[in-house]
């Protein structure tokens, strides 16, 4: 998702550059201005401390800790780098744009994970991206907005479309957990995974066939409820950049767009190379890295914008970026990461947990809930954060499915 638009936010306000300025210091004001686009841009520092642990295999925790800080700073050049680049594009060759480069960390981390075979730790960190944007960052938008504040509004025929988006992926990943939990175990269980596998495939062309039907539903139809005016996003990023607005050309654009991907590749798969040692050294279990820690690398720079926008009273941008990104990953990274399981051979389904589904229902229940009437407060969020909170104290104590397969054999 990108950082400072809702999913797809039309721009027709372009900038252009000054013109007569030599190449060499255009890039160097291009570069300047990218790395003052966004606080989190200090974390930078960790790109290369990252690169060398990975390199020369040093820490494994170390290594992993510095690659999962090098990534936040990244995803909020990309995120920029996107919003510039869509900005040049128009109306709809910009929406497709944010549509498909909005959610692109968390694409380059599941892919690499899933290349590794850490299948669970691909399910886990989709699921954690869901549950960190319903409940994590609507409840800080609910409270700090909310908080000096008696209620706020927002669009509710926007807010409800959304919401019944939500309720479609819901079902998409409770049905293959329900269709294995009413069929009885025993020797034909390899022959009930393959049919899982099956069903999954074809759930996730259905609801990438519905994300594309979205798609033209925020384009096409119903456009002037979804479009926020530019003004918004240019407001809010004065508030946490100390340079003054600029636009990048888009040749900057691309070169940052694709220098970011490379990087993130790099420190994603060193990221990802280290969870097993991790997990060992740590303790800590794949689900809980993938559904707690990770989501955090590819949202930290949603969850600065979210929260601004909401402090500022714009609950329509704020809803817009939390929940657009929630619709993003259940409707188009999740069933895109099973196509791409089928294409590399290796088996990723929709079939979580029963313990997981049953946590990304309530978290789908609880969020529909308080969004539908269009209005929020700060007591809403605090229990949006609680929720959250018990979620992941639940499943930093909830075992891999691997680890009491083991626990229990030696009992």
């Amino acid at each position: 998702m990108n950082a400072n638009t809702p999913l797809l936010t039309v721009n027709s306000n372009t900038r252009a550059r000054e013109p007569q300025i030599p190449a060499w210091k255009a890039a160097k004001i291009d570069l300047e201005y990218v790395l003052y686009s966004s606080p989190l841009n200090i974390l930078l520092v960790f790109v290369p401390l990252g690169i060398v642990w990975g390199m020369f295999e040093l820490s494994h925790t170390w290594t992993f800790a510095f690659n999962f800080l090098a990534i936040i700073p990244l995803a909020a050049i990309l995120a920029y780098a996107t919003e510039e680049l869509a900005d040049k594009a128009g109306s709809t060759v910009g929406g497709l744009l944010n549509a498909t480069f909005g959610n692109a960390v968390e694409l380059i981390v599941s892919i690499i994970a899933l290349r590794e075979g850490q299948v669970r730790i691909v399910q886990a960190s989709m699921l954690g991206s869901l549950l960190s944007n319903l409940l994590l960052v609507l409840g800080f938008c609910f409270v700090l907005g909310g908080y000096n504040r008696i209620q706020q509004t927002f669009n509710q025929t926007a807010a409800q479309t959304m919401s019944s988006l939500l309720a479609i992926s819901s079902a998409s990943l409770l049905i293959p957990a329900a269709f294995k939990a009413t069929l009885p175990t025993g020797k034909e269980d390899e022959l009930i995974d393959e049919k899982i596998l099956s069903l999954s495939r074809g759930t996730s062309i259905i609801l990438l066939i519905m994300y594309v039907l979205f798609l033209l539903f925020q384009l096409g139809s119903h456009q002037a409820i979804f479009e926020q005016q530019i003004e918004e996003t240019d407001e809010t990023i004065s508030q946490y950049s100390s340079k003054p607005a600029h636009s990048l050309s888009i040749r900057s654009s691309i070169s940052f767009l694709l220098g970011a991907t490379i990087l993130v590749s790099i420190c994603a798969d060193y990221l990802v190379g280290t969870i097993d040692n991790v997990v060992a050294s740590t303790g800590l279990s794949k689900t809980f890295i993938g559904l707690i820690v990770i989501p955090i690398v590819g949202n930290a720079a949603e969850h600065v914008t979210s929260v601004m926008v909401a402090m500022k009273d714009k609950m329509d941008l704020a809803i817009g970026v939390a929940i657009g990104s929630s619709l993003q990953i259940s409707l188009f990274v999740t069933p895109f990461m099973v196509l791409v399981g089928w294409w590399i051979n290796v088996p990723m389904t929709l079939n979580f947990s029963t313990f997981e589904t049953a946590t990304l229902f309530i978290a789908i229940f609880l969020s529909n809930y308080l969004i539908l009437d269009g209005e929020s407060n700060w007591l809403e969020g605090c229990m949006s954060l609680a929720m959250y909170l018990l979620i992941a104290m639940a499943f930093y104590y909830y075992p891999d499915v691997e680890t009491f397969d083991v626990l229990t054999k030696t009992l």
